[in-house]
């Protein structure tokens, strides 16, 4: 049971499947947006500028049907006029052209934006299979796009039949009209037709939009192996994860260990531990620039020896530092006496380095809040 939840698809789609799933052209796409935005524009169209189109239209209409008897004589004029009322036709309908091609392009804006996916566009036999077409005809997807397809027809012929059948007179009537009242007539009952078709189409759009976004998710469901095995490849496999690490490890060990010759002193505690510390100018408090246990103590020491960077053992206060302060920051304010004591053995021995006299004594007890050394604690 527990192997058959995980092949289940019941988890929602990652930011990365839908990422990927745009990147194979799989996007929402709802194509009666696209028709009722073209209805919309037509509609708009017909109303503000259509009385304009039909006085164009009348004309050209008019242009046309006068007989010429020059035309008839030389037939070239006749393909200079036609070409003349075909560019005057373009020039009237050249409004609702734009509309319309304008409308088409920002209709899948309305799902998203516009996707261009080249794998989309690549050659797959697997689509001319005819199985799988088969399978997709009789799967729910098909089932439901040939049960929106009918209700679609239904309604919109529907309306159609309504929008005649109440304009019926009307239509008759334009037969006895002028021409000019008659192109007038007619785009009114256009104009009307497009609005119901609009208010038809609009149904048709608030049911199909929320259908389209479900059944897109739905497709990109992931199961929880997949879930599971997509967290793994963002965070990486362990053995990666594990290499990185000590990468970084390594990386702060060096920077580490090219801090220790600027250090103004290293206290030890003399073999297991190593903390160098430096107080320069500006400074708030003593700041901790390596620390390091057993090997790395070691090297320490040698790098501070090499540098001729004063050394201090001091047991107890090596191990609270090593166990209290952090590289790169300030020592613990309950250790600042302490540390002071070893800086004015540190100034007192540069003095002596500088003038000569009688050499420094190192401090011997250097007092450590109990709580603060690990065996103590």
């Amino acid at each position: 049971m527990a192997e058959d939840s995980d092949l289940e698809r019941t988890e929602a789609p990652s930011s990365r499947r839908l990422e990927q799933a745009r990147e194979e052209g799989q996007v929402p796409r709802s194509r009666e947006i696209g028709a009722f935005l073209v209805l919309v524009v037509a509609a708009g169209s017909f109303w503000f500028v259509g009385p304009w189109m039909m006085q164009r239209t009348a004309g050209i209409m008019r242009q046309g049907l006068i007989i010429d008897e020059r035309m008839v004589r030389e037939p070239q004029l006749m393909l200079t006029r036609f070409a003349d009322l075909s560019l005057d036709a373009l020039l009237s309908f050249g409004p609702l052209i734009v509309g319309l091609v304008l409308a088409a392009l920002i209709s899948p804006f309305f799902l998203g934006s516009w996707n261009f996916s080249v794998k989309a566009l690549s050659p797959d036999l697997g689509r001319l299979d005819p199985v799988k077409g088969i399978s997709r005809l009789i799967s729910w997807s098909g089932l439901a796009e040939l049960v929106k397809s009918i209700a679609k027809a239904l309604l919109i012929g529907g309306v159609a039949i309504w929008v005649l059948w109440r304009g019926r007179e009307d239509m008759v009537a334009l037969f006895g009209q002028p021409i000019e009242a008659g192109l007038s007539s007619a785009g009114q009952l256009v104009v009307a037709s497009f609005l119901m078709m609009v208010m038809a189409m609009l149904l048709i759009v608030a049911i199909d939009v929320p259908f389209q976004l479900w059944q897109h998710y739905d497709k990109l469901k992931m199961t929880k192996e997949e879930v599971k095995q997509e967290n793994k490849e963002m965070e990486g496999s362990p053995e990666v994860k594990s290499r990185i690490r000590q990468l970084q490890r390594e990386a702060a060990r060096r920077r580490m260990m090219g801090a220790v010759p600027t250090a103004d002193v290293i206290v030890t505690n003399p073999t297991h531990f190593a903390v160098a510390l430096a107080y320069k100018s500006g400074m708030a408090a003593p700041k901790v620039l390596a620390k390091g246990a057993g090997e790395i103590a070691r090297k320490i020491r040698e790098i501070g020896a090499e540098h001729g960077v004063p050394m201090l053992e001091a047991a107890p206060l090596a191990r609270a530092l090593y166990r209290h302060a952090e590289i790169d920051q300030e020592i613990p304010s309950t250790l600042y006496a302490a540390v002071a004591e070893v800086l004015a053995y540190v100034y007192q021995l540069s003095k002596w380095r500088q003038a000569g006299g009688n050499y420094p004594q190192p401090p011997r007890e250097i007092a450590v809040p109990a709580e603060l050394v690990p065996e103590a604690a």
